[in-house]
């Protein structure tokens, strides 16, 4: 049977993160060397990032950059074909994969299911590492797995069929879903596409309390540097397979950086009530 999950609320939740936040990074690329199969040249040539416990990360860049790569790289879903990725001070290929998905959860950006699954039995999935290879899910599991839904604020429809949600509502099944696995690290790719403007704020809302509140390490690839602005306390800004920026929002975020990475001009402001950095784009450079 599983470890026993102890009560609800992103501490409860979150709890194998621990709230402490650590200065040795949690997460690491050393050097790495990347390049698709059907490419010419490297990707990332010699890329090296840390991530330290408890740090919410915006992961930003134009299309082509190599976020999702990266992504997919420190999840252990590619590897590097030099360099290494680093959890928890192990080499991630060190890691027997159900070993793994007990430190670090995954939510892609796509989430096909082949059958009618209930809320509830989608959230029960992310139990898996914690089980044995013939184990069923205990007491244990199902409470954590409504803990989970209960900070995603989806304790209500835990019985409903996951295709009757909205689009909203399944991102936040899957997000509490990775929450069951009870990770020390998470990480999302584009969690609020093709979200209306409430519920990319009620998915930020959630991921920022998550790393706050619990110590849950998160890093999120992005295309809003608003959100990411607001929200993170760091960001990384990718472009074309290098580190350009890297740093707290409130001060990385210039029209300058914006002209060379994003080939645009922008106001950037603030916002009197948070203090949070805000992007306006006016327009496109002209390149030929």
């Amino acid at each position: 049977m599983a470890d026993a999950a102890g009560g609800g609320g992103a501490a409860g939740i979150a709890g194998a993160a621990g709230a402490a936040k650590s200065a040795a990074p949690i997460l690491e690329a050393r050097a790495v060397v990347f390049r698709h199969d059907e490419a010419e040249t490297a990707l990332f040539d010699g890329l090296s990032l840390a991530i330290g416990a408890g740090e919410f990360v915006g992961l930003l860049g134009p299309n082509g950059a190599g976020k999702t790569t990266l992504l997919r790289l420190l999840a252990g879903l590619v590897h590097p074909r030099q360099g290494e990725i680093r959890l928890a001070g192990r080499p991630l290929a060190a890691y027997r994969p159900r070993e793994r998905a007990r430190l670090l959860a995954c939510v892609p950006q796509e989430n096909a299911l082949l059958f009618e699954f209930s809320v509830l039995e989608v959230v029960l999935m992310g139990r898996a590492p914690h089980l044995g290879a013939l184990s069923l899910e205990g007491q244990a599991d199902l409470e954590t797995a409504r803990a989970a839904l209960d900070e995603v604020g989806l304790d209500i429809l835990a019985d409903r069929p996951l295709s009757a949600l909205s689009s909203g509502e399944r991102q936040r099944a899957l997000i509490a879903r990775a929450l069951a696995q009870r990770p020390r690290v998470l990480l999302l790719d584009e969690p609020t596409a093709f979200l209306d403007l409430k519920h990319r704020l009620q998915i930020y809302e959630i991921l920022r309390r998550l790393s706050a509140q619990a110590g849950l390490t998160v890093v999120a690839v992005s295309h809003d540097l608003n959100l990411a602005a607001r929200y993170g306390t760091r960001i990384v800004v990718l472009d074309r397979g290098r580190v350009a920026a890297d740093g707290d929002p409130a001060t990385l975020v210039t029209p300058d950086l914006l002209r060379e990475v994003y080939e645009t001009d922008a106001m950037v402001g603030r916002d009197p009530a948070t203090g949070a950095v805000f992007v306006v784009p006016r327009t496109p450079l002209q390149r030929f």
